[in-house]
């Protein structure tokens, strides 16, 4: 067998020792050549002792280990499904090397938050509100509004913008529309959803309205809950809605 050039290198421990010499080689864990990586293994052993370095009893227990697998592939093997002897070496091995590996990636990383701070909760004294019980479909939503806009068609004269050409286009207050669904809602409990829209007259305030009322559930200040075969709406808490539509 080729004589190994030994560079004297410190070893962790046996296993760093093992995989350092199935690198060398280029093998796999998952297929050790048993007899070729314990002859080498012994080699480094014997450098040891020959530079006086201290071995500790793991290279010693790890050398009689490769030894006993060794002996062990020699016997003929009388059944096909029996464990190969080096599986427990080969996941020990495997083990310790993702382990290497994760102490690797957290030595490199370790100052990543030396200039981060973090600020301690506060104590707010009681739990936040829990917003999360919205019960409700955005199509039931889009039906209903679709009732308040035929019954109001119905009831009030065409609007300006029906007469093209002689009324310009209604202009509609997003604040304006906010307002009143507030009115509506402000300490009332919950409220059927189309009495919401009493008292706006056009189809374009209905409409912003609508879209209002979906900014305002996405908010979390009002809750919208389907009973029966209506839906209510209900005031959870305050706040102002700044987008134009």
């Amino acid at each position: 067998m080729e004589a190994l050039s030994f560079h004297i290198e410190v070893f962790e421990g046996p296993l760093e020792l093992l995989l350092h010499l199935l690198k060398k080689n280029k093998v796999s864990i998952y297929d050790i050549p048993i007899e070729k990586i314990t002859a080498q293994y012994m080699e480094y052993i014997q450098k040891f002792q020959e530079f006086d370095m201290e071995l500790s009893s793991d290279f010693l227990i790890m050398a009689s280990e490769l030894l006993y697998i060794k002996s062990q592939m020699l016997l003929p093997r009388h059944d096909e499904e029996e464990e190969d002897p080096r599986k427990n070496l080969a996941d020990r091995l495997l083990a310790y090397q993702q382990m290497k590996a994760a102490a690797i990636y957290l030595k490199e990383h370790e100052g990543d938050g030396q200039f981060r701070f973090y600020k301690e909760p506060d104590d707010i004294g009681q739990p936040a509100p829990d917003y999360s019980n919205q019960a409700f479909d955005v199509e039931q939503l889009i039906a209903a509004l679709s009732d308040v806009l035929i019954k109001t068609q119905r009831k009030e004269p065409p609007p300006k913008t029906s007469f093209v050409g002689i009324g310009g286009h209604e202009q509609v207050s997003s604040a304006y529309c906010a307002s009143h669904i507030k009115e509506r809602l402000l300490g009332r409990g919950p409220v059927a959803f189309r009495k919401v829209f009493a008292g706006l007259d056009s189809k374009p305030k209905i409409v912003v309205s609508f879209l209002i009322i979906l900014e305002m559930i996405r908010l979390n200040m009002i809750k919208a809950e389907v009973k029966g075969r209506e839906i209510y709406l209900t005031q959870i808490k305050d706040g102002e809605i700044t987008n134009e539509f």
